[in-house]
């Protein structure tokens, strides 16, 4: 089966709530983590909640990151979807656990567009590592 993306969707518990709610380190993580799977950032947004709290995404070229924090929790949300074959989207998860200091991370990995091979003998816009 082909497919055109991987999603990984993340959930780090035990976070150092300090960092949760540092809008400047989450955003730089972020991208950070993006550069780490070999990504190639293209855009940023974040905000900051009150009382506590910070929601961003970075866009990359081959989709994006995003990130959601309960400080009072310890607790991140992390979606992590990439497209193509030369991204490695486990990278940039690994990287923010360890930014995080998360001492548990669950991974879902999700495929997005699921072709039949039949349908296609490959997909075009996806190029493969040589």
């Amino acid at each position: 089966m082909l497919n055109l993306g991987k999603h990984l969707i993340c959930e780090y518990y035990g976070c150092t709530s300090s960092l949760l709610n540092d809008v400047a380190r989450i955003q730089t993580l972020m991208r950070e983590a993006a550069v780490s799977a070999g990504a190639t950032v293209v855009d940023e947004r974040f905000h900051v909640f009150e009382p506590h709290g910070v929601s961003g995404v970075v866009v990359i070229a081959e989709s994006h990151l995003t990130v959601h924090t309960w400080p009072e929790y310890g607790y991140a949300a992390v979606d992590i979807f990439t497209c193509g074959e030369q991204i490695d989207p486990q990278n940039a998860a690994d990287f923010i656990q360890n930014a995080l200091q998360s001492d548990r991370c669950d991974v879902r990995l999700l495929k997005r567009g699921v072709f039949d091979e039949s349908e296609y003998a490959h997909l075009p816009h996806k190029p493969s590592i040589q």
